[in-house]
C-alpha cells in the first residue's frame, strides 16, 4: 500500500517580519518531514514576495500609492511588536546574525529549494494593485479555490 504525503497549508496574511519568519520556519520544518507544503500569501503577506527593487509598471495613482507605502520585499518588513522607530527590525536582524540563524530571505530561498508551493492571491493582488512582475520568480498565482483545494487535503492548516 502506497503511503501518501501529509499536507500542510499556511495562509500568510501578515506582513510582519516575525510572523513571516514563523510561517517559513514551520513550512521548512514540515517540508523537511516530507510534507507537501503550500503557503498562500494574501493581503499584507504578499509584501514578503515583493522584489527588493522597483519594477516599472503601468498603474493608476491609487495602485502606485499602495506600492510606495507597502514594504518592498522580505528585508523591508517591520516587526509586529517593538518597532522602536525602525530600530526593532535592525535589532532582531542583529540577534539572528549573532545566533547564526537563517534570515527571512534565506528561509524563503530554503523553502523554494525544498519545493514549498508559494501561491500569491490574485484577488488581493488586484485590490492592492500588485502585478506579477513585481513579485519574485518561481511562485504560483491563484485564488481562494486554489488554497481551499490544498487545505481540504491538509492535516495541518495554519493562519498567520
Amino acid at each position: 500500500m502506497e503511503q501518501t504525503k501529509q499536507k500542510t497549508t499556511i495562509v500568510l496574511f501578515s506582513g510582519d517580519m516575525d510572523k513571516a519568519m514563523a510561517a517559513f520556519i514551520i513550512a521548512n520544518g514540515a517540508a523537511a518531514y516530507d510534507h507537501e507544503v503550500t503557503i498562500f500569501f494574501t493581503f499584507w503577506g504578499l509584501n514578503a514576495l515583493r522584489k527588493d527593487v522597483a519594477v516599472r509598471t503601468n498603474k493608476g495613482l491609487l495602485e502606485k500609492a499602495f506600492g510606495w507605502i507597502m514594504p518592498r520585499g522580505a528585508n523591508k518588513l517591520g516587526l509586529s511588536k517593538m518597532q522602536f522607530a525602525g530600530m526593532g527590525p535592525k535589532m532582531i536582524k542583529h540577534v539572528i546574525k549573532k545566533h547564526n540563524a537563517l534570515t527571512l530571505p534565506q528561509l524563503i530561498e530554503l523553502a523554494q529549494e525544498q519545493g514549498v508551493k508559494m501561491v500569491a492571491c490574485t484577488m488581493t493582488m488586484d485590490l492592492l494593485g500588485l502585478q506579477q512582475e513585481e513579485l519574485m520568480d518561481n511562485i504560483e498565482y491563484g485564488g481562494v479555490a486554489a488554497y481551499l483545494g490544498d487545505a481540504s487535503e491538509g492535516k495541518v492548516n495554519l493562519f498567520i
